[in-house]
């Protein structure tokens, strides 16, 4: 089921293919948009998602030469807002920004959603991906990925480790290492990624994983010892900063997304126009200049190639959060 869903918009798309001379009036993107499209951001103003969901949308909005109204409905991790796009018409005036953590809310949350992620929406477009940073304290006596397995693995539940909170990226991305790894180590959870961040640097947690904008400063003046990144290969930020792949988790990838998608439903010819015009707008030096500043990297492509994703990050994270055992809701 899932699969025909996010399948809907590519098998549409290659019937146009094959009738090329469709007739304008039967054509559901003819005049599209002839209105304001609205863009759900289910955050907060002025986070990172905003900043780069904002971006995107005025410069795509000067493409279509209609108005994005940009809402922000924050709440229960980005729930709340992607449930208003759900019951929202399926025309291609409604469109909602999605992270990482929706993938993980699918089995976090579970029938505490009102709607399901594969099926009550059709992928537009990946925007972008942005790997998070392995980092430790000044005092632990590790300079490489290498260095602290083997002490975790000589001393079993000695390291410890902040996050943001259970079950978000930031604890998830130690468990899977740990788990890779085979180490075990002490989760601390906090009420968010700076009041981590602030007892590593004091010494009080051995390490954390963080975002490159959140640390760079500290990492530069020594408050924190950068040990690798996420992503598969290296980060065109950190070019001499090894993955954990590379430094021997083989196999690692943790990476932050933002993609944009619509209610199930929406007319593949309208997918498509809108597809094709973000994807332009990705390639704009400005927007590549912008996300290069935080390490993030645009992906876009196809529908398709996004529903894949989509549903491969849910299984990644559902198993892990199963092998785990974080309760769910």
């Amino acid at each position: 089921m899932q699969r025909r869903r996010f399948g809907q918009a590519a098998m549409a798309l290659a019937s146009m293919a094959a009738a090329p001379r469709l007739l304008a009036a039967e054509d559901p993107a003819t005049g599209f948009p002839d209105r304001p499209i609205r863009l759900m951001i289910p955050f907060e103003p002025g986070g990172g998602t905003d900043i780069v969901g904002r971006a995107i949308a005025q410069k795509t909005a000067e493409a279509l030469e209609h108005p994005i109204v940009v809402e922000n409905r924050s709440g229960a991790n980005g729930t709340i807002g992607a449930a208003a796009v759900a019951r929202a018409a399926p025309d291609g005036y409604n469109w909602c920004m999605f992270t990482a953590s929706h993938s993980v809310n699918v089995t976090l949350q579970g029938k505490k959603q009102s709607y399901d992620l594969l099926r009550d929406f059709d992928p537009l477009i990946q925007l972008a991906v942005q790997p998070y940073i392995l980092v430790v304290r000044p005092g632990l006596p590790v300079h490489t990925v290498g260095e602290l397995i083997a002490m975790a693995k000589a001393k079993p539940d000695a390291l410890t480790f902040g996050s943001s909170g259970v079950g978000g990226l930031l604890h998830l991305s130690a468990e899977l290492l740990s788990a890779m790894a085979g180490i075990k180590m002490i989760h601390v959870p906090y009420k968010g990624g700076a009041q981590a961040m602030m007892d590593v640097m004091a010494g009080n947690v051995d390490m954390m994983f963080t975002s490159l904008n959140q640390s760079k400063s500290y990492i530069a003046s020594g408050q924190l010892r950068l040990l690798a990144v996420t992503s598969p290969a290296r980060s065109p930020a950190l070019p001499n900063t090894p993955s954990l792949d590379e430094a021997g988790v083989r196999g690692y990838e943790v990476q932050s997304w933002y993609g944009f998608a619509v209610p199930a439903g929406t007319p593949a010819p309208i997918v498509a126009k809108a597809n094709h015009v973000v994807n332009r707008v990705l390639e704009l030096p400005d927007i590549q200049r912008s996300m290069a500043a935080d390490g993030s990297t645009p992906v876009g492509g196809t529908p398709a190639a996004f529903g894949r994703f989509l549903s491969n990050e849910v299984v990644k994270w559902r198993d892990l959060i199963d092998k785990v055992g974080i309760p769910v809701g």
